[in-house]
């Protein structure tokens, strides 16, 4: 984290989770897998954070429009990830290790969570006549109902995948069929956030990923740089893609340059200054 942002920054409730190669510098394809799938789950994370964060402090109502689509914006990207991983990578590593039980605990925990999440996004959706009406302690009640096994989930599956280096049937070290999955994990990567959507869930994404450096930084800025792309393309994800709603970006935990800043509803005189207006 930087040392400018104030604190409470956009890691906690739900602190961050340490990748495998930071804690082992194993760089099996599993642990490679773990380690980029944790990467996308600190995301979900600073976004579940800065709504949580922030929830009871919007009072303007254009604030609380944009609010409400920054809220439906992580919905969306954490059920599209969850499809995602259940039609798509899970079927892929089954067959790969040949085993159709990997996934079975990982099942019931995505099980766990989503009737909470339903719940979040009925809410944002349908519980409110229009934004005016947006209530921050009846989110954050919503939220606070499945916070608990959505983050063990999205712990405990980090393990699960890196484990998976050790299964009697996992690809050997610089053979073909190793190098086949590396590829399998990383188009299943490479696609999976613009899966969710162009203009709403990739600018979310990448507001939330902090590419600061420095021994303040997370795991010392060891991935700032991720996930690798052109200069020229990352700007235009976030600068052009989402220009779209730019008001909702407004409430993420970092800035078009991957800085973590300190959050919008939370900045001194925040409030003030729009009873003013």
């Amino acid at each position: 984290m930087a040392a400018s942002v104030a604190v409470p920054w956009a890691d906690t409730p739900l602190t961050l989770i340490h990748t495998p190669q930071f804690e082992t510098n194993k760089t099996d394809i599993f642990t490679t897998g773990a380690t980029h799938m944790c990467l996308l789950h600190n995301a979900i994370f600073r976004g579940y954070n800065s709504i949580f964060q922030q929830a009871s402090h919007i009072i303007d109502g254009q604030d609380k429009a944009d609010f409400v689509g920054y809220a439906l914006t992580w919905c969306k990207f954490v059920k599209s990830h969850h499809d995602d991983e259940e039609n798509v990578l899970f079927e892929t590593v089954q067959e790969l290790l040949s085993d159709s039980t990997i996934w079975d605990a990982t099942h019931k925990e995505h099980a766990s969570f989503l009737p909470g999440l339903t719940e979040m996004h009925d809410y944002l959706v349908q519980g409110m006549d229009t934004p005016l009406d947006f209530e921050g302690e009846v989110l954050l009640e919503l939220m606070a109902a499945f916070q608990k096994p959505f983050e063990h989930h999205f712990r405990n599956e980090i393990g699960t995948i890196a484990a998976l280096a050790n299964h009697p049937k996992a690809p050997k070290p610089g053979s073909p069929e190793e190098t086949e999955a590396a590829a399998l994990f990383r188009d299943w990567g490479k696609g999976t956030v613009r899966k969710a959507g162009l203009w709403d869930v990739v600018p979310f994404f990448m507001l939330n990923l902090d590419r600061s450096i420095g021994d303040k930084a997370f795991e010392d800025g060891r991935w700032a740089n991720w996930p690798p792309m052109p200069g020229p393309v990352r700007w235009g994800l976030v600068n052009v893609a989402g220009a779209w709603n730019s008001g909702w970006w407004q409430f993420a935990s970092c800035d078009a340059a991957g800085q973590p800043q300190t959050l919008y509803a939370l900045r001194e005189g925040h409030n003030e200054k729009k009873e003013e207006l």
